[in-house]
């Protein structure tokens, strides 16, 4: 690389030196379920769409690995999951297809999709994720690529995947895989590698190597029809689709042909973009113990509405709804928030409003604490605060509007990537190493 004058528009960049993070959630429903019930860590847990407790139909979104023991898998109706994992009946819930002489190690636990839950456990994954990198792709709720070129260096890029996913697992409560690799393609192809809680690194100059023993329905964006096709051809790896002609390969699919040669052999320039702008902004902190003394707490809600305030005038965004969360043991979670009549940038206001959501908490105990600012707007050039509103306008709808998070519009489990990346998702979600299923997989 020069230090003289670069001409505009040109990248001297190394597309190598760059470092990218894949960091996908493991079971992502079903750690969701545990740590709602701490009781369900080690056991076989079925996470059901349109499932409903001790029905039969439905389909099977995500599988715990105790459960895939059993062949339980994601797509797969829950009719046929019950014949290989039979529901264990509890005290409160007599199955009727429960069967008495079944031994609990043969049997597992069925639960229904909850998605307004899920996201809240995502929102706090996310604010991690946002805080390690300055550059996040959200590609679905339970995971995202960050660039962290400029937070970290090849030499310590191991120590740095392992800081997200032990963070994530700490603060959260929930594991993840994280890939490290040079290239976006690669980067998911390692999250994957070595599941669950693990961590693949993969250096500047390896990626070849590191695909090449690979079966090809491994690559990126292959599911199993293509997989199936690609084995047609006489190609069972990467490294036998990096050999080849790629003649053929654009001959039997088209331009997804020279892409998957070019993936094989490593080569994907593509850079890791943010997906829009965000709808809101949020931190969250745990208590090292349910704390019910309403000091500390107010203490912490004021140093969360600061850090949510900054970041906003950061990135001048303005915000119309201001809001909070409480998680009461083991985790209970309740949100509460407000509407203001317009859009203002005003961190005063942000703290007021949250301690006063906080009000109806205050006695109780509590593990972990938000503050949210949603509804954003961004418009640098007409920053707005309650000078340009007016104030008792603004107290009357704040003190008057009360709402929890059913007046949002539910969040979308998948947030859809550009339409190659959308393809190869709906296809390959169902096979992918952690086997979730989303929401795009049903229509």
């Amino acid at each position: 690389m020069t230090d003289g004058p670069r001409l505009p528009g040109v990248e001297t960049e190394d597309e190598e030196e760059r470092i990218v993070c894949h960091v996908d959630a493991d079971c992502f429903y079903a750690s969701c379920e545990r740590l709602r019930e701490p009781e369900l860590r080690g056991e076989p847990v079925v996470v059901g769409m349109g499932y409903e407790p001790g029905d039969t139909v439905g389909a099977v979104a995500t599988a715990s690995y105790e459960a895939r023991e059993f062949g339980v898998e994601s797509a797969q109706a829950i009719s046929s999951a019950l014949e290989r994992l039979p529901r264990r009946a509890t005290l409160d819930e007599a199955a009727a297809d429960y069967d008495p002489e079944l031994t609990p190690e043969e049997t597992g636990y069925y639960r229904s999709v909850d998605m307004d839950y899920y996201e809240s456990i995502a929102e706090e994954v996310r604010e991690i994720l946002h805080d390690c990198s300055d550059t996040v792709r959200e590609v679905s709720i339970d995971e995202a690529y960050l660039d962290v070129t400029d937070r970290t260096a090849w030499e310590v890029a191991d120590g740095f995947g392992r800081h997200i996913r032990d963070r994530i697992r700490r603060e959260v409560g929930v594991t993840v895989s994280v890939g490290v690799a040079p290239t976006m393609s690669a980067a998911k192809i390692a999250s994957d590698f070595d599941k669950p809680n693990g961590l693949t690194v993969v250096e500047p100059g390896e990626i070849r190597a590191f695909l090449a023993p690979l079966e090809v329905d491994l690559l990126h964006g292959v599911g199993p029809v293509t997989a199936r096709e690609l084995r047609e051809m006489g190609l069972e790896t990467a490294g036998d689709v990096a050999a080849t002609d790629p003649e053929p390969l654009v001959e039997r699919f088209g331009e997804r042909g020279q892409e998957l040669y070019d993936r094989a052999r490593g080569n994907d320039d593509r850079r890791v973009e943010p997906k829009g702008e965000p709808k809101s902004f949020s931190r969250e902190s745990a208590f090292p113990a349910p704390v019910e003394e309403p000091e500390p707490k107010y203490e912490q809600i004021e140093a969360l509405a600061t850090a949510v305030a900054d970041r906003a005038q950061r990135e001048g965004a303005l915000y119309r709804t201001i809001g909070v969360k409480a998680v009461l043991p083991p985790y209970d979670v309740n949100t509460r928030e407000r509407s203001l009549s317009g859009p203002v940038d005003d961190p005063d206001l942000v703290d007021r409003i949250a301690r006063d959501l906080f009000t109806e908490f205050e006695s109780d105990p509590v593990r972990k604490l938000g503050v949210r600012i949603a509804n954003l707007e961004f418009a640098a050039a007409d920053q707005a605060s309650l000078d340009s509103w007016d104030r008792s306008e603004i107290d009357q709808r704040a003190d008057g509007n009360d709402a929890t998070d059913d007046t949002d519009e539910p969040a979308s489990v998948t947030d859809h990537a550009d339409d190659d990346e959308r393809e190869s998702m709906t296809r390959a979600r169902r096979d992918r190493a952690d086997g979730q299923l989303s929401l795009c997989d049903f229509s």
